[in-house]
């Protein structure tokens, strides 16, 4: 037997110190039901920096909201039902308001009575923790910079809310903070503030559309202003950046067409005297297109010099009547004194049948030439219905130009509102659709002129994406051919940015059938003058033409140190303001250390303020304050958010504490980065997580986890959870696994044979730590983990038992069936993407049946859980029902779960908790010598699947 050489890093092991003290209980699922943690995006942090607040509460049940001072340990906890929400804080800082829903209790009683829930809103007055409540909130918001006045939109009332037509104008309560007076305004369908919050904007909508229009409130003076009364709809109020001027939209019914008409409205020199409006509606106008009209799904918006509005426009579609009365007008009138009904000679007018009476099949038409399949469009009918095309329209001539069409659909506009671009993907849309290598024509609009011009031909994004813009809106960067290149979008001269620097800007790791993809664009300074790009390592700061380049962290590739991201921190920023402080994080690719770095205002070195075993996340900046926060967690450790009162994060304490459920059961003792080098001659890397209660010279079962490369996340805590794939790593590890994750490195044209090659050397480096039990591995992987696992277990018998969620299992019929989840083609997915397989199977059958499960099933010799749902979008059922058969035929132990309506993950709680039972339960007896689960053993009949779902149903635990 070959040597098998490897080396190992022993990271964050405590040992007790008495082997002989009280081991902890395991976590069981029940456990797992009550476990308490924070949820991750509901931190807020105050703008002083004084406060951070969070929700926490178990899987199943009601939380609470805890909002705490970060100088003490002061901290008021509020009960806020079975919803996550999220506390906003007043400018000021002196309140924080937050959502209270139903409890779990109520929203399951519900459920059966249909009842309408609603939410209560909390005020709360800090620090004194003075509560005031709000009942039936539908909506509330503080008034911008102001830190006055709280708004309060209240929910309809039952029968209003039960009636699609009724008015949906509700009371809109203005709470002025400090002195506790109120003041309503009634039938409120929608309110914005403006940035300073010196103007409230909001519209009516009242029954009858009486009163209907839209209004704006002086919140010094009180004085309410009517902008426009209509017998119509107002929606989408959206006010510029500076808060002087907003646009919205409004609509009407129109005799002519099934949908409602929509106009959009511009309001400006709101400051003045007297506002400005502008309204605009194109239907009938000589420019604008015929049978087509403001989209009503989007949100109008100013140009920054409030000359132009943009909005979308979308097809209309005529009612039947119009349509008639059209054609009639069409249609060659009768000379004077003749019938109508004689033009036809000796022949009466036939009768046209009612569209209702005429019998039409109901069928599809898959054409060969068709761009998208008609799957494709299928999925995507709605969204090609209402396809908003931008436009605008200048107020100062009042032109309207439309710039975004059918060929030119994808239109951005750059900032300052000189310049658009646009993307043309019409002539390479069918080859995209079939290969996934997607090529576009640019072109740039000159916004002035509405005027169009192709700068590239044939671009390619994939993997690369398409232009960046710079602020001033006059310059964007780009990649091609491995480098990166800036384009003066006034003198369209082109500057290629990379071309001096002696490294390389294509991803070393990215191993999918793409041209040469790109390592990240951080994106422009925000004063317009440099690109922040990085090589596979190292961040460059590079002028927009090219000729000044400094390196803003140095010598990575030896390092094995990489510069991950950037966190954005300042709310206002455009671009990176180098003339601030930034924070990236900081990742080290050899020992899996991540830290985050500081580049100081005007500095050009990125400085690591630490780097160790820990992952780095979640980190802010008070916006009025000198007061950061970020997060912190690994294998053993769960996320805590720790508060630094300096720049250079210094003496940061700790402010939560997350999971205190956790110090009372069995947990992971560690992990272990092992080096191991592949069958086809890569060095590779696996992280082996060690069991609970760990005694070095023991091994124990091991489930060996796969998908593609997973090292990276050697340091990340994972939450005890019923995740959508069954399998939840500190789950296992508490119960005495250890748990392997391989990296994997793929060769094109051989993604089967690649897994091969890399998890079974990392199988048996484990094995020689003596931390695995050789007789005792198994392998379980989800979608793409999936079909590894079931492709390995035709190639090696190491494995005692195996587990594949949603697998490919025959690479030839997989190709061409469909993603039904998009409705386009599997074949742009295998040439492009995940699949690695390329050509097609009919010029590369050696290749796809060497790599298909189903072509080596006489091989398979472990037992297989199989699970596939029967509406899986993603991976065909009929993938998972071809190896169950193939297997099952063979007399092969093999059985298959299907949870009914699901989809490629597994979304319903009950499922999730039924499948992760299963899989222990699977793995136990496999593993552990524990009794066989009778639906492994005999299966179920299907006149006993209901007794036997009764019989295992399990609901959160109760308190013993």
């Amino acid at each position: 037997m070959k040597k098998i050489k490897y080396s190992l890093l022993l990271l964050l092991l405590p040992f007790a110190a008495s082997l002989h003290a009280q081991q902890k209980p395991a976590l069981t699922w029940k456990d797992v039901s009550k476990w308490n943690s924070i949820r991750g995006n509901t931190y807020a942090l105050s703008p002083n920096g004084q406060w951070l607040s969070w929700a926490k509460g178990p899987v199943e049940g009601d939380l609470q909201t805890v909002i705490r001072k970060i100088s003490d340990t002061t901290n008021f906890s509020y009960p806020i039902g079975a919803n996550p929400s999220g506390v906003i804080y007043s400018k000021d800082s002196k309140y924080a308001a937050f959502k209270v829903s139903a409890k779990e209790a109520e929203v399951k009683a519900a459920k059966k009575t249909m009842k309408p829930l609603y939410d209560q809103l909390v005020l709360v007055s800090l620090p004194g923790n003075r509560k005031t409540t709000f009942e039936k909130v539908k909506a509330f918001g503080f008034s911008g910079e102001s830190p006055e006045w709280l708004a309060v939109q209240f929910a309809a009332s039952e029968n209003a809310s039960k009636d699609k037509d009724a008015a949906k104008g509700t009371d809109l309560l203005l709470y002025h903070l400090s002195s506790k007076k109120s003041y309503n305004l009634g039938n409120v369908a929608e309110y914005s503030f403006n940035k300073t919050g010196s103007i409230l904007a909001y519209t009516i909508d009242a029954n009858g559309q009486n009163g209907n229009g839209v209004f704006i409130r002086d919140m010094k003076t009180g004085l309410i202003t009517a902008l426009e009364n209509d017998k119509a709809n107002y929606k989408s109020i959206n006010w510029n950046e500076n808060g002087d001027a907003f646009a919205l939209l409004k609509s009407n019914k129109n005799e002519q067409y099934k949908e409602d008409v929509f106009t959009v409205i511009g309001i400006n020199k709101i400051a003045g005297e007297q506002s400005n409006k502008v309204s605009y509606t194109g239907i009938g106008l000589k420019n604008f297109p015929k049978n087509m009209g403001i989209n009503g799904n989007g949100s109008p918006y100013w140009s920054e010099d409030q000359t132009t509005l943009f909005f979308g426009i979308n097809t209309l579609e005529k009612k039947a009547d119009s349509t008639s009365k059209d054609k009639a007008k069409d249609q060659p009138k009768a000379k004077p004194g003749v019938k109508t009904d004689s033009l036809a000679k000796g022949k009466p007018e036939a009768k046209p049948a009612a569209k209702a009476d005429i019998e039409k099949p109901d069928m599809i038409i898959w054409n060969w030439q068709d761009k998208r399949l008609q799957s494709a469009q299928q999925t995507q009918e709605m969204r090609d219905k209402n396809y908003s095309y931008l436009s605008s329209y200048r107020v100062t001539d009042q032109k309207f130009s439309q710039l975004a069409d059918s060929t030119l659909k994808n239109v951005i506009v750059a900032p300052k509102n000189l310049y658009a671009i646009g993307y043309d993907d019409s002539n390479y849309e069918l080859m995209t659709n079939l290969d996934g290598q997607n090529y576009t024509d640019i072109y740039l609009i000159d916004l002035k002129t509405g005027s169009r011009k192709r700068i590239f031909e044939k671009f390619y994004t994939q993997s690369r994406g398409g232009l960046n813009f710079a602020p001033n809106g006059k310059w964007a960067s780009f990649n091609k051919d491995g480098a990166f290149y800036s384009i003066n979008l006034e003198t369209l001269q082109q500057y290629n940015l990379t071309e001096k620097i002696k490294a390389s800007f294509v991803d070393e790791l990215d191993d999918h059938n793409v041209l040469q993809p790109a390592t990240p664009n951080f994106g422009w300074s925000s004063d317009s003058r440099y690109v922040l790009i990085r090589d596979n390592y190292d961040l460059w700061r590079i002028s927009a033409d090219g000729k000044n380049i400094t390196p803003l962290s140095d010598n990575g590739k030896a390092k094995k140190q990489e510069v991950r991201d950037r966190f954005s921190i300042y709310p206002k920023e455009k671009g990176t303001d180098l003339g601030r402080d930034q924070y990236f994080t900081i990742f080290n690719t050899s020992t899996k250390k991540s830290g985050i770095g500081l580049l100081e205002a005007g500095k050009t070195s990125i400085k690591p303020l630490f780097m160790d075993d820990n992952t780095y996340g979640a980190f802010q900046k008070a916006t009025d304050g000198n007061v950061f926060v970020y997060g912190k967690h690994n294998n053993e450790k769960s996320p805590e958010m720790y508060a630094a009162a300096t720049a250079n994060l210094a003496n940061a304490k700790q402010i939560t504490k997350n999971t205190p459920d956790q110090e009372k059961y069995a947990w992971s003792s560690g992990v272990k980065l092992l080096n191991y080098v592949s069958a086809n001659g890569d060095s590779l890397q696996a992280t082996l997580y060690l069991p609970a209660n760990y005694q070095e010279g023991k091994s124990y079962p091991t489930i060996t986890y796969i998908y593609e490369r997973l090292t990276d996340a050697m340091n990340m805590y994972v939450m005890p959870a019923f995740p959508g794939g069954g399998f939840n790593k500190s789950m296992y590890t508490s119960n005495g696994y250890a748990v392997l994750m391989p990296d994997i490195k793929y060769k094109l044209n051989d993604p089967g044979m690649s897994a091969v090659a890399c998890v079974v050397p990392a199988v048996k480096a484990a094995i020689a730590t003596g931390v695995v039990d050789e007789k005792r591995v198994a392998i379980h992987g989800h979608s793409w983990g999936g079909y590894q696992t079931s492709f390995l277990i035709t190639q090696t018998n190491i494995f005692k038992a195996a587990a594949a969620g949603a697998p490919l299992t025959n690479m030839i019929s997989m190709y061409s069936l469909i993603y039904w989840n998009s409705g386009g083609t599997n074949q742009a997915i295998f040439e492009s993407s995940q699949g690695r397989l390329t050509p097609g199977y009919w010029d590369n059958w050696d290749a796809f049946s060497r790599n298909s499960p189903v072509y080596h099933i006489k091989k398979v010799q472990t037992p297989l859980l199989l699970l596939h749902n029967d509406k899986d979008g993603a991976v065909d059922y009929t993938q998972g029902i071809e190896y169950y058969n193939g297997l099952r035929r063979l007399n092969k132990p093999v059985v298959m779960i299907t949870y009914r309506g699901e989809n490629h993950g597994i979304a319903k709680l009950p499922n999730r908790k039924d499948y992760a039972v299963r899989m222990m339960e699977y793995f136990d007896y496999m593993l552990k010598d524990k009794p066989a689960p009778e639906w492994w053993s005999k299966g179920v009949n299907r006149l006993d699947m209901e007794k036997h779902l009764e019989a295992r149903a399990f609901e959160k635990a109760e308190e013993q």
